[in-house]
């Protein structure tokens, strides 16, 4: 189990964006994503491509439109982009104004179960949404209309 903490990223928009920061790193999981493939000119197009739909999303809302399902009917993870990319950004889209930005990677397989790397992202999301639903229910976490506040540190 690694130890995580929520950080919000935007402030004062329709969607409030979030990112899963682990303790032993310095940077949250989006940025991670963003600063591995920023200089690739191989996948430049496609991150350029979900930055775009990020601030959009930020701008817009988390409308169900701007998401791949992903994961399991029972959880919330969700992809970006839908339209056709060799890159993947996972999500947890807990609604319309409230989206948590993962992780994710080149998309080389039919599905992100037959790849190891991209597997290991969604199920640390699949996770992370459990345990936001358990917060919840035992009230160490509040989701408003585009909030969450909590001051838990997550063992994920």
């Amino acid at each position: 189990m690694s130890e995580a903490e929520l950080i919000q990223l935007n402030k004062d928009r329709n969607c409030t964006l979030y990112t899963i920061q682990f303790i032993t790193e310095d940077k949250g999981e989006y940025l991670r994503f963003y600063n591995r493939f920023k200089n690739d000119a191989t996948y430049n197009e496609d991150l350029a491509r979900i930055a775009k739909f990020v601030e959009s999303i930020a701008d817009l809302g988390a409308l169900e439109r701007f998401f791949r399902p992903e994961g399991k009917m029972s959880d919330r993870v969700c992809a970006l982009p839908v339209v056709k990319s060799k890159l993947r950004l996972y999500c947890l889209r807990l609604s319309d104004s409230i989206l948590i930005l993962g992780n994710g990677g080149v998309k080389k397989t039919r599905t992100y179960d037959e790849d190891d790397e991209l597997r290991g992202f969604v199920v640390t999301l699949q996770n992370f949404d459990k345990l936001i639903k358990d917060g919840v229910k035992d009230g160490t976490i509040t989701i408003s209309e585009n909030k969450i506040e909590t001051d838990k540190t997550f063992d994920i």
